[in-house]
């Protein structure tokens, strides 16, 4: 048995209290290490364009600035939560640094960042973006 040291005024010192345990990653998500997590390259992007998806009923096309002159575009699965002129002229975070994939035969060149979740029944979807203007190609950190 361990005896704690009296403190100066002559009771037991408290023990100190254990650190909580980080918080579990969300069912099916592995944790990740801080070099994981500083391998993506978040970005403030500005959506120049919005255009529905030629073959996709649920996709939006959209042609961002990262900013130094640089357009890319986005192909994101937002058009049965977010209204097209929602987005034009607004700032987006975007992961600029995602390998480029097809999406219905169009190329996406990044990801937009959202929120989702469930109210009524029904899923709701925000698109993340600044309070303040922010130049296009700002990092997030």
């Amino acid at each position: 048995m361990t005896q704690v040291p009296p403190s100066p005024e002559g009771s037991p010192a408290a023990a100190p209290t254990p650190a909580p345990a980080p918080a579990a990653a969300p069912a099916g998500k592995p944790t990740i290490t801080y070099d994981d997590f500083a391998k993506l390259d978040l970005r403030i992007a500005k959506v120049l364009e919005v255009a529905s998806h030629p073959n996709a009923d649920k996709l939006l096309v959209l042609k961002i600035d990262l900013g130094g002159g640089q357009q890319r575009q986005i192909v994101a699965g937002l058009k049965p939560y977010v209204a097209p002129e929602a987005l034009l002229g607004r700032n987006i975070v975007v992961v600029a640094n995602l390998e480029p994939r097809k999406m219905r035969g169009l190329e996406s060149q990044g990801m937009l960042l959202a929120a989702s979740y469930e109210q009524d029944s029904a899923r709701q979807v925000v698109f993340l973006t600044t309070d303040q203007p922010v130049p296009s190609g700002s990092p997030v950190s």
